[in-house]
């Protein structure tokens, strides 16, 4: 794709890639690895394991009805761990777990699978808090970590910053991911211009974006979960067939992730880093983005939203990210052959099921992707309202994250897209980790009463009274 830019085009990215990559870099080296790291284990430590001890309850949670039932069209919990999947199954999945192998080795998806067995611990207690600190909306509830850093920490400036850094990191710095990854994904299988699909891409997403969401979103619930399905049926039919492999990828991965060599050459950082970020722009745990949808659960107790997105923690990382880790290191392809992101995963499934693997991919990512950009900009439409009410703004935010940005991903290079991706993920990232570690101790009562319930043979139901003193709306 590089020689189809424009040379003023490339020269621009070089050296803002360089900017931007030394920022990512200092970031995630010296700061926001620890951070997540240590909000995962003390979350861990204080829950007793509530991510390990649970799981049977977050299964059984699933299919749990006793919401509040009050007039409004309410979301279910089912409902809300499907459209959190929904939006944490794509691009993460399938170019991400190929970039951090690419860059960090197989090393990288140990990290990932730490990352998300730890981290399932912070998704409990954000979307816990955003479905304590949820408001009545017009339609249904609404919520997430601005509401809960306004209502819980009484700091209205840094519920605006967090709404300004969502908005920025989904609505437009992820998009241009989406974008990258579509159009990479496109060129690899059929040869299409950049130009040509950032441009339809564009009009796509604007025509959507400005007013035909709901037909099209209609048809996306049910479009996506069936590719997400097949991609699924193809990476273990891939998987079945070097089910004497397995033991060797598993001793890959654990001696790339702590070998002599690795750490003899500071490839242990890399390996580590990569693993991380990857993991975390997959999952999403801590990041700050499910608890806007776990917030507009209708259920009858805050834990139970919290073991539930808990659960879709484990379902992203530990299953789809583990099938496309599979893929390539069963492949013949060479990992360390320039290859990255979706060309990798691409290359992997042709050199196992034949060209039919490379347009199977370009198809789900581009359906991945497409309802991605969609979604992203809904998490941005929800904290720009959260912000203002002014419709210029907002129609501003729709031409920049539908058209501009889009746009800008489809041309520019995949290292400068995932850059800036990281760079804006890890500033979101710092401010909710900083929010839910002053407010988990709601979380914790929370969890403690819950406890209570079932061990007295109850099914649990909260009351605002049961913590007073605390600003909640809702609960009555």
């Amino acid at each position: 794709m590089e020689n189809e830019r424009w040379p003023a085009l490339l020269a621009a990215d070089g050296w803002l890639n360089r900017v931007v990559t030394a920022t990512n870099d200092f970031l995630w080296t010296y700061i926001l690895i620890a951070v997540l790291i240590g909000c995962a284990l003390y979350f861990t430590f204080r829950s007793r394991g509530v991510q390990f001890r649970m799981i049977g309850e977050m299964f059984r949670l699933l299919g749990d009805s006793t919401g509040r039932h009050d007039g409004q069209k309410h979301v279910s919990s089912f409902q809300a761990f499907a459209v959190s999947v929904a939006t944490r199954v794509g691009t993460g999945n399938l170019a991400g777990v190929a970039t951090a192998i690419a860059v960090g080795g197989p090393g990288a998806v140990f990290w990932m699978w730490t990352i998300a067995l730890l981290g399932s611990a912070s998704a409990f207690v954000e979307s816990t808090l955003a479905q304590l600190f949820k408001q009545r909306g017009k339609h249904s509830f609404i919520g997430g970590p601005a509401y809960y850093i306004l209502k819980g920490l009484k700091q209205p400036w840094l519920a605006a910053l967090f709404a300004i850094l969502i908005s920025v990191t989904f609505g437009l710095s992820y998009n241009s991911i989406q974008s990258n990854t579509i159009c990479n994904a496109l060129n690899v299988a059929f040869g299409f211009d950049p130009w040509v699909v950032g441009l339809v891409l564009a009009a796509l997403s604007l025509v959507v974006i400005f007013g035909g969401i709901h037909r099209i979103a209609k048809v996306s619930s049910v479009i996506v979960p069936i590719m997400a399905l097949g991609y699924l049926v193809l990476a273990l039919f891939v998987i079945c067939r070097h089910l004497d492999l397995i033991p060797q990828v598993f001793k890959l991965i654990f001696q790339d992730a702590f070998g002599i060599r690795q750490i003899a050459g500071g490839g242990i950082a890399a390996t580590l880093m990569n693993g991380i970020k990857r993991g975390l722009f997959s999952n999403e745990a801590g990041e700050g983005s499910a608890p806007n949808v776990a917030a507009t659960a209708s259920t009858s107790h805050p834990v139970k939203q919290g073991l539930i997105q808990a659960l879709g923690v484990f379902t992203d990382t530990l299953v789809v990210c583990s099938c496309t880790a599979f893929i390539i290191l069963f492949s013949v392809v060479d990992t360390q052959s320039g290859l990255n992101g979706i060309a990798l995963t691409q290359a992997a499934l042709q050199a196992e099921v034949g060209r039919f693997g490379t347009i199977f991919v370009a198809a789900a990512i581009l359906l991945f992707a497409y309802s991605s950009i969609i979604g992203n900009y809904y998490y941005g439409e929800a904290n720009i309202r959260f912000l203002t009410k002014k419709r210029w703004v907002m129609g501003l935010y729709r031409l920049l994250s539908g058209g501009v940005v889009v746009m800008f991903g489809a041309l520019a290079s995949l290292d400068l897209v995932w850059s800036l991706g990281d760079v804006c993920m890890a500033l979101l990232t710092a401010c909710n980790l900083y929010a839910i570690m002053r407010l988990s101790k709601y979380a914790f009562r929370l969890l403690d009463d819950y406890r209570a319930q079932k061990k007295a043979g109850k099914d649990p139901v909260f009351h605002r009274d049961a913590l007073p003193g605390l600003d909640l709306d809702c609960w009555e």
